[in-house]
């Protein structure tokens, strides 16, 4: 099913002014900025692209190029972050994605799809299955930390095999996963909606696909590389910007598609978009990126703090205990947005993790 989308597209206009001031060797403040707001409608030409692909291709293979792409911005402004050797960035990015779907966008979406319907129903097993997986990406998240935390003499060999070993099983149980929702039982995350045919051609969706992934792969690199000195001028931490700010760079255009299928009743999407894109980044995009530090020479382990494992444990418990009734109303919604706001008030003052 295509994701509706809010048009940000007067917001391209930014991808060549970000240029210009690069070029031109401007603020890094504004080149920060412009390239941060120039990412966001290029995400969501990203996921209309895919969209329109996985319309073509049916249900099945549709759901894999959704399951591929979808987190393809965060994976490239990531890949940035590595090779400048902001590895601690990257996993905070990790974290604040996973609880900002679980607890931003899912709120938001409850409490304003709540208001405007008393009560809204979904797919209480396929919830379920969902949130089942996130307790396995906490228990992946806890185990590598307890083991950091309890060796005084552990090397660098030790935290890489302990690390390369989680990423591989969190892969493999991803993919099975994949097998699970979309070949043997694929009736489970069937979802009721009208029939709808592609828009687009083939070749324009490809077309759109590729050259906003090397726009949003320019972009990063602005980025990443205008980072330090627009933080010292917004007199913002590193850290608040990995877990606060990048993730909703990365997934504005999901987070307002997730709103705006709550306000439509169609509860089931939104929580295929916000707790799925969770454990997509859990269970494929963390464990891919500790793969792509050691290929590019700037290894990352799977070692989170305990911070951003409670972050994301404390996360993941509130919306088990919220979701697998199959119900949602305004009041969930609150207190699930009230959740996020508390961490990130407390994140913006953390200095270090």
């Amino acid at each position: 099913m295509p994701r509706l989308r809010p048009s940000l597209d007067w917001l391209l206009v930014l991808v060549p002014v970000s240029i210009v001031l690069e070029l031109a060797g401007g603020n890094e403040l504004l080149i920060f900025l412009t390239a941060a707001g120039a990412i966001l409608p290029l995400a969501g030409l990203i996921g209309r692209s895919t969209d329109q692909l996985a319309l073509r291709t049916g249900p099945r293979i549709g759901g894999l190029i959704n399951a591929t792409f979808g987190n393809v911005t965060e994976l490239v402004i990531a890949f940035f972050l590595i090779l400048d050797d902001k590895t601690e960035i990257v996993k905070a990015s990790l974290t604040g994605s996973i609880i900002g779907n679980l607890l931003l966008v899912l709120g938001l979406s409850f409490l304003l799809g709540g208001l405007k319907h008393e009560e809204q129903t979904y797919n209480a097993r396929s919830a379920s299955i969902h949130a089942t997986s996130l307790v396995l990406a906490v228990t992946a998240l806890l185990m590598p930390a307890l083991f950091a935390h309890s060796q005084n003499t552990d090397t660098f060999i030790q935290r890489e095999v302990v690390s390369g070993t989680v990423a591989a099983v969190l892969i493999v149980l991803y993919v099975a996963a994949l097998v699970f929702t979309l070949v043997t039982h694929e009736h489970l995350f069937r979802t009721p909606s009208p029939d709808e045919h592609a828009t687009w051609s083939r070749n324009r969706a490809v077309w759109v696909l590729l050259a906003a992934t090397a726009l949003v792969a320019l972009e990063a690199e602005f980025l990443v590389s205008s980072l330090e000195p627009a933080l010292e001028d917004l007199g913002l931490s590193e850290l608040f910007v990995g877990l606060i700010v990048i993730p909703i760079i990365g997934n504005a255009a999901e987070h307002s598609s997730a709103i705006m299928f709550a306000l439509r009743d169609k509860v089931d999407v939104t929580l295929e978009i916000a707790i799925g894109s969770s454990t997509q980044i859990a269970l494929f995009v963390a464990p891919a990126l500790v793969f792509i530090s050691l290929l590019i020479g700037h290894p990352m382990d799977f070692i989170f703090s305990t911070f951003e494992v409670a972050a994301v444990a404390l996360s993941t418990v509130l919306v088990f205990m919220i979701s697998t009734d199959g119900r949602s109303n305004w009041l969930e919604g609150a207190q699930l947005t009230g959740a996020y706001v508390i961490m990130a008030i407390s994140f913006y003052f953390v200095e270090t993790l």
